[in-house]
């Protein structure tokens, strides 16, 4: 199997916050857009933005339970980011662990973003293969 590309698409209902949110708060490039989805660079991947318009998903059952997923994106300085979020309004739940630091937060759909210290998963994954 050859691979060309990965990618993630969020379904949103708050479509318009969110293009904004992507592209003014957290800086990405838009790679094309339509009237109902955005494609972002998401530092190499792509993030593909559209439209929630399905009623099947519009209206959940009570008892639905969400599916719960990160986008996460690691970086050299977590607090740094974390501070500029901060300053542009966006509440962060900004942790430091032994395992390393990390900032989560929600676009405005509610979906929960991370950035990531890269120093520390490189650890991880050197310490898993040794």
């Amino acid at each position: 199997m050859q691979t060309n590309r990965i990618g993630v698409i969020l379904y949103v209902k708050k479509y318009k916050e969110c293009i904004f949110f992507y592209e003014k708060t957290l800086k990405l490039e838009i790679l094309f857009q339509n009237d109902i989805l955005t494609c972002f660079d998401l530092f190499g991947t792509y993030l593909m933005v559209e439209i929630e318009d399905r009623s099947d998903y519009l209206v959940l059952a009570s008892g639905h339970l969400k599916n719960f997923s990160c986008i996460r994106i690691n970086v050299d300085r977590v607090d740094g980011i974390a501070n500029t979020l901060k300053k542009n309004g966006v509440d962060v739940d900004y942790q430091e662990h032994s395992w390393g630091t990390v900032a989560k937060f929600f676009d405005p759909d509610g979906n929960l973003i991370a950035f990531k210290d890269e120093e520390s998963f490189i650890h991880q994954i050197n310490d898993y293969k040794s």
